[in-house]
């Protein structure tokens, strides 16, 4: 869900240290350098990049700019194609059957591992092109004055991609603001081997 509904699941980060005044001039241009490329057209697994906040059909920005006042808001597009492995095994067995049918005509018997490998990969790359990848799309929000960023997911394999995905684009790193964060920031580094050893209290009776 996006940051403008409703409801919606949400990851706050603290950026460390300073950001350059250079910076600024330069988001789009940086967000433009690690846009989304579009894959329906390939046989692509997966592409992820940044588009408009306000369409997530734009990732040049064509639709509004990244600024917004005091914050910056834009999006991070995943587009995954998927290729279940019993489809994959089915239409590979048709085709080894008849590509073993052909090499016996010609006094063929057998092929070696390697070549199966191949011929397996072949089929993978030609049902990936008839596959239509699946779009999803992140709000970011960043409020440039306390240098926080929201992040509109809490899934933790989306959590890493857009955490690289962030560093290089602006050179910057992030740190979760959740409860160990937070803690840490309050009591000092001293206190980290503390909070480590802490373990969760089940409340409910």
């Amino acid at each position: 869900m996006g940051i403008l509904s409703n409801s919606l699941s949400l990851t706050r980060y603290k950026i460390v240290g300073n950001v350059p005044d250079s910076l600024w001039p330069e988001i789009q241009t940086r967000l433009l350098k690690f846009s989304f490329r579009d894959i329906d057209h390939t046989a692509d697994e997966r592409s992820f990049g940044w588009v408009c906040f306000d369409n997530m059909l734009d990732p040049a920005w064509q639709t509004a700019p990244p600024e917004k006042g005091e914050y910056l808001a834009f999006a991070l597009r995943l587009d995954t194609r998927r290729l279940p492995a019993a489809v994959l095994n089915k239409h590979f067995q048709l085709f080894l059957s008849d590509y073993m049918a052909d090499l016996k005509k010609k006094g063929i018997q057998n092929i070696s591992r390697q070549k199966k490998k191949e011929l397996k990969e072949m089929v993978k790359a030609q049902l990936m092109a008839k596959i239509l990848p699946v779009p999803a799309y992140f709000d970011v929000v960043w409020d440039m004055g306390k240098n926080i960023v929201y992040f509109a997911s809490t899934r933790p394999k989306i959590l890493e991609l857009f955490e690289e995905l962030f560093a290089r684009t602006f050179e910057l790193h992030l740190e979760p603001q959740n409860p160990f964060f937070m803690a840490l920031n309050i009591l000092g580094e001293e206190q980290l081997s503390k909070l480590e050893a802490l373990e969760p209290t089940l409340l409910a009776l």
